[in-house]
């Protein structure tokens, strides 16, 4: 007896096959896409170019009258010239100080200055000392007085940081030099005047006020702290002045940056 044997597929069983490669083939595919993808975003990215601003140097404009501008004294002598060195040894960058002064200037003449040789510049400090000779030529206070609103209202005009960048430094004592010896008291009383005028109309500004009048006192018992002229600060006396008044301007730049 002879047996026959048929192998029978089901209907499309090929066609069933291929379109089941074909998916393998496609999710195999999506799978490496993934990874590719995965693998990309791990990669580190490129550095970015960054650009560093260097901070300005500090800009420091003085104004005054013999004792800013330094009378009798060499000019690396000068207070503004001491402060602004040992500023650079704590390591601030500053451009040479902007010295507004001379020697016999009043409050008016420093705001005929003011008003000529400023335009509209910007400094990060602003120095005010002025006051002996007003007292020197016997004008009155009141007339001080409204000066001192004026320079102060344009030297905050002239700071990069308002009042917060203005400092006042009181009128020194010039009684008790040899120039003035012969009228020390009466010479001492006025200035006393003067300065706690000085120190109410900086204070109306919220202008911090440096007293150095007490180290310009000293002189009566040291004369090194005298000029040779007698009558002005020596180089050494100024030294003392920057001393007493370098860690609050410190303060000001810093509170700037």
């Amino acid at each position: 007896m002879l047996r026959f044997f048929v192998n029978i597929e089901r209907p499309y069983a090929a066609a069933e096959k291929s379109i089941l490669v074909a998916l393998i083939f496609i999710m195999k595919n999506k799978l490496i896409l993934i990874l590719l993808l995965v693998i990309s975003g791990c990669k580190s990215k490129e550095p970015e170019n960054i650009t560093v601003l260097e901070e300005d140097p500090v800009r420091f404009l003085a104004l005054g009258d013999s004792y800013t501008i330094g009378e009798s004294v060499p000019v690396p002598m000068r207070w503004p010239m001491q402060l602004a060195e040992r500023l650079r040894e704590e390591g601030i960058e500053i451009e040479e100080p902007r010295i507004i002064a001379r020697t016999g200037w009043t409050t008016g003449e420093l705001l005929e200055a003011m008003e000529t040789q400023l335009n509209n510049e910007k400094f990060d400090l602003v120095s005010v000392l002025i006051g002996v000779n007003n007292q020197y030529r016997g004008l009155s206070p009141e007339d001080y007085e409204q000066d001192l609103h004026e320079i102060f209202r344009r030297a905050i005009q002239f700071s990069q940081n308002g009042a917060a960048g203005v400092f006042a430094v009181s009128i020194p004592d010039y009684g008790v030099t040899p120039f003035g010896a012969d009228n020390e008291e009466k010479i001492g009383m006025e200035l006393d005047e003067f300065n706690r005028i000085f120190q109410k109309v900086a204070a109306e500004y919220e202008i911090d006020f440096y007293n150095i009048t007490p180290i310009s006192r000293r002189a009566k018992e040291d004369a090194s702290l005298i000029a040779t002229d007698d009558l002005h600060p020596s180089g050494k006396m100024y030294t003392l002045w920057v001393d007493l008044i370098l860690n609050e301007v410190l303060q000001k730049i810093e509170t700037d940056k």
